[in-house]
């Protein structure tokens, strides 16, 4: 698998019929700071460019019957096939769709360490089959539900992938303290007011004993997971 080596930038390609969908959350906060610093490379291609006629149309009706539409080859293939190439890089070509493996932090930092992405977002009833075989790309979804498209899975993606970028967080433990790096939920955490409504900071945060407060820290981690995500304690 293609690795980030020294100060290229990741490059991620975004196909989708709704490229302006991406104009806010790629222009605030992590994402937008990562961009300005040359870390990350964000380039939109809308499918519908790539379509064959003159209505503009990338999908079409399911041989053998049944509801909805499935996306069509040929505009997904040539707009993956447009897409600019990444020296040094093989692209990894990513569906988003129920149907893919489910994406948690490790696949997060697996993704993060990849120099060139393309993420293709469905609409419709999915994607022609044959899509999958010929452009050899993975499925990926981010949960047990139904979106409208791969518009809102694909932000996700780039938000969690992007802040485990180097130098993309102002602290460069921030995202190994965060919640799943180390296959538990994050320990509670406080800042001032030391007393508010008269609920107080646990006095251990504030005795400057650092081996006990990262024993607590420790223990909250396991007891909130035990409560909220048991599921997670079994290689813990």
């Amino acid at each position: 698998m293609p690795e980030q080596t020294g100060d290229r930038p990741t490059v991620i390609d975004v196909l989708t019929l709704f490229p302006s969908m991406f104009e806010g959350p790629l222009s605030e906060s992590i994402i937008k700071l990562a961009r300005q610093n040359e870390l990350v490379r964000i380039r939109m291609t809308d499918i519908r460019d790539y379509a064959r006629d003159r209505h503009r149309s990338v999908d079409d009706k399911p041989f053998g019957g049944g509801p909805g539409m499935l996306m069509m080859c040929g505009p997904v293939f040539d707009g993956v096939e447009s897409v600019e190439p990444v020296e040094g890089a093989e692209p990894r070509v990513i569906l988003l769709t129920p149907q893919g493996r489910k994406f948690d932090q490790a696949y997060a930092r697996e993704l993060a360490a990849t120099r060139h992405l393309v993420l293709v977002c469905g609409h419709y009833e999915g994607f022609d089959e044959r899509i999958r075989i010929g452009l050899s790309a993975e499925e990926l979804s981010i949960g047990d539900y139904i979106l409208s498209g791969g518009e809102l899975p694909a932000m996700v993606v780039i938000d969690a992938i992007v802040r485990l970028l180097p130098g993309a967080l102002g602290h460069e433990d921030s995202a190994a303290q965060e919640s799943f790096e180390d296959g538990l939920l994050d320990f509670p955490q406080y800042t001032r007011p030391m007393v508010f409504r008269g609920m107080s900071v646990p006095d251990v945060l504030i005795s400057g004993h650092h081996q006990k407060i990262e024993e607590w820290r420790r223990e909250q981690a396991r007891k909130r997971t035990a409560e909220r995500r048991p599921d997670m304690l079994k290689d813990n």
